[in-house]
């Protein structure tokens, strides 16, 4: 026997068989450290976002016409509502749009250099004291919404500038009664934001449109902007001489009167990674929320709303498999989807796209057609046609 207070000696039949070395630390003997492959040999992820350029010059090509004469330019905020900005404003360039607007001045850097030394950047929510130096360099030029940034401006010796003027919105912008305050500056666009654009019929729009016309006749300033993609829908009247489209270059529907002019611009697709039978009286998901009526054929998708697919789908949603429409059953799960495929000739992995009708989706899902869009997650294998 070990005499006490030491361990006993292995056998020998065990020291011959062990590879656990003694003199090892306890913590690397049976696991040692794992060696990642490289990324290059790895398999693409599961999920497929493909952005249809040509889809998206189109959408700019009819709300340039329906601002009549004015000059279009676009919203690649948000990078691009989702999409990627720089490759939007890339293509969008090549249509001939020069002026571009992002919300910060990190989405201004991120997008330099511009696609063409006369495409013009203006940063919607102005200029901070953190943001002068930035704002100084001339990347962009900064949309002045406040007295107090008008000021910051004027102090800094700042040139060129763009300004909100607030008509009824009551977001960013100088009230009506402050435009005292822009004398002096050099004011590359005046411009204002609608509350109730897609609201047709809403009167505020009237009302915001003659305010904004008479402070477009007080404040000296190069052009004038008003409309973004469903102000351009109700009408050139409120095109005056820039337009901001966003939406709808996307493939948003922000009005009835963009419906069957817009086209899709996002094709989402995701992978069935595992198909599984489900008995009658059997649920699916989370909840328990969904009750299978018959022997089902449920197939997997790996796709949630981790990757901007929302729970607002649950048991509402749908994707398409070939020329069929599956409905999606059970409760979206972060990384996962159910989807009944009993009656389709789905088969694992198969690439099943989910619905491009954002105005559809957005019905189904309570979300908005914007959320739908900069929700994307960045899990996608992302190409531009």
């Amino acid at each position: 026997m070990a005499r006490r207070g030491k361990l006993a000696t292995a056998p020998a039949r065990w020291r011959a068989t062990s590879h656990v070395d003694p003199e090892q630390p306890v913590s690397t003997r049976a696991h040692p450290p794992a060696i990642a492959p490289p990324v290059s040999t790895l398999a693409p992820p599961a999920l497929r976002l493909t952005i249809d350029g040509d889809a998206l010059a189109a959408n700019w090509r009819w709300l340039r016409d329906r601002g009549g004469a004015a000059a279009c330019g676009a919203a690649v905020k948000a990078d691009g509502y989702g999409l990627g900005a720089g490759e939007a404003a890339a293509r969008l360039a090549r249509e001939g749009c020069r002026d571009f607007f992002v919300s910060s001045w990190a989405e201004a850097a991120a997008l330099a250099p511009l696609p063409a030394q006369d495409c013009a950047l203006s940063v919607l929510h102005g200029v901070r004291e953190a943001d002068m130096a930035a704002a100084l360099s001339g990347m962009a030029r900064p949309v002045l919404n406040s007295a107090a940034q008008v000021a910051r401006w004027k102090a800094a010796g700042g040139g060129a500038c763009d300004v909100m003027i607030d008509t009824g919105i009551n977001r960013l912008g100088l009230r009506l009664d402050e435009i005292a305050v822009l004398d002096g500056l050099m004011i590359e666009t005046l411009m204002s934001h609608l509350a109730c654009a897609d609201e047709a019929g809403h009167r505020l729009n009237d009302t915001q449109r003659a305010r904004f016309a008479e402070i477009v006749a007080q404040v000296p300033a190069r052009r004038a902007s008003l409309a973004n993609s469903a102000a351009l829908c109700i009408g050139a009247d409120y095109a005056f001489d820039l337009t901001r489209p966003g939406l709808a270059l996307y493939g948003g529907i922000p009005r009835i009167e963009a419906e069957g002019r817009i086209r899709p611009v996002a094709r989402v697709e995701a992978e069935v990674i595992q198909l599984r039978r489900v008995d009658a009286g059997d649920t699916v998901g989370y909840g328990a929320t969904w009750v299978a009526a018959r022997e089902s054929r449920i197939a997997i998708l790996n796709v949630g709303y981790a990757d901007g697919y929302p729970c607002g789908f649950s048991n509402a949603g749908r994707v398409r498999a070939g020329d069929r429409w599956l409905p999606v059953v059970g409760r979206i799960s972060m990384d996962l989807v159910a989807v009944d495929a009993s009656d389709a000739p789905v088969a694992e992995g198969d690439w099943l796209a989910l619905d491009p009708d954002l105005a559809d989706a957005a019905r189904r899902s309570g979300a908005s057609q914007y959320e739908l869009l900069t929700g994307l997650g960045r899990r996608y294998q992302r190409r531009w046609t």
